[in-house]
């Protein structure tokens, strides 16, 4: 199985629109929607997503039993095929919400959380976590949480296998600072091999997945699906322009519909990674509109 990572600010619906013309079977995650956001607003203002999108999976934060059981009902009812819980993002704003991956250091509340949701839905509960936070990164500390909550039944974990820092790091820096470490996924797969365990970190491309897939259940794939996502359609990949062409009707659509032009096409940005002339088309879409989309379109065929 292939997904690609919740990630705030950029996996959104028009992202994950994007996406689905590249690969039709990855699953595809939100970014983290807090139990907040949806409970105290007009749920549609962060549930809505097109149908062309699954499957996919609503990713909550919080860290109140009843209101994630809540929430997760409502993405159900929403039609996503899956509820995870984000017990892995490290940033200061969500320690001082008390969730992310503060709450790899309270392993029993993390297992009553995912029992209350898992008796609220028919759909999987998912658990996204690290391997360790701060000083806590021993194997016998990741194990101990997991293991804590798989007592509830719940034995799907998606885990970057890096630790997180708590303090002294951004959450860009604990992306890339801390150390990859595979073999602790491995050696996780390896003890409970009927679990449905899920690698995630540092991963570029589907040949690397391929490989990772030999060891565990599944490979998550963060940045790189967004910055490269040519990468997604496999071998052979469309050009950019197949794919522009149709984004746009989408695109049109959500213009009349008041999202502001640049909320979509950013996402367009990365399908000229690495190619000649990128930094052009990518000051193009900076400043989109119907004919600078149509433009690019044409200038593409002309290179192909």
């Amino acid at each position: 199985m292939l997904s690609i990572a919740p990630m705030l600010e950029l996996t959104d619906r028009h992202f994950r629109y994007l996406a689905r013309l590249l690969t039709k079977e990855t699953l595809l995650y939100t970014e983290m929607i807090t139990t907040g956001a949806i409970l105290h607003n007009k749920p549609e203002k962060f549930l809505e997503y097109n149908k062309e999108e699954h499957p996919i999976a609503l990713q909550l934060a919080g860290s109140s039993p009843q209101d994630l059981a809540k929430c997760a009902k409502i993405g159900e009812d929403f039609g996503y095929d899956e509820i995870n819980l984000n017990c892995g993002c490290p940033s200061e704003r969500v320690q001082s919400g008390m969730f992310g991956a503060c709450l790899m250091n309270k392993p029993a509340l993390v297992a009553e959380c995912i029992n209350e949701m898992q008796n609220a839905v028919k759909i999987p509960v998912s658990v996204k976590t690290r391997i360790g936070i701060d000083n806590n990164d021993s194997f016998e500390f990741f194990l101990n949480f997991v293991e804590t909550i798989a007592e509830t039944g719940c034995k799907y974990f998606i885990i970057h296998a890096r630790k997180a820092w708590l303090k002294g790091l951004s959450p860009k820096e604990n992306r890339t600072i801390p150390p990859l470490n595979y073999e602790t996924v491995f050696k996780l797969k390896g003890i409970h091999p009927n679990w449905n365990v899920v690698i995630n970190g540092g991963v570029k491309n589907l040949d690397e997945a391929r490989e990772l897939l030999k060891k565990v259940n599944g490979v998550m794939i963060g940045r790189a699906a967004y910055e490269t996502p040519l990468i997604l359609a496999g071998e052979k990949p469309p050009t950019p322009a197949d794919i522009i062409e149709k984004y746009l009707p989408y695109a049109e659509t959500q213009f009349k519909k008041g999202v502001p032009p640049n909320i979509i096409t950013r996402h367009l940005m990365g399908l000229f990674h690495g190619m000649p002339g990128a930094k052009k088309y990518r000051s193009l879409l900076s400043k989109p509109d119907f004919s600078t989309l149509h433009s690019i379109i044409g200038r593409q065929q002309l290179c192909t």
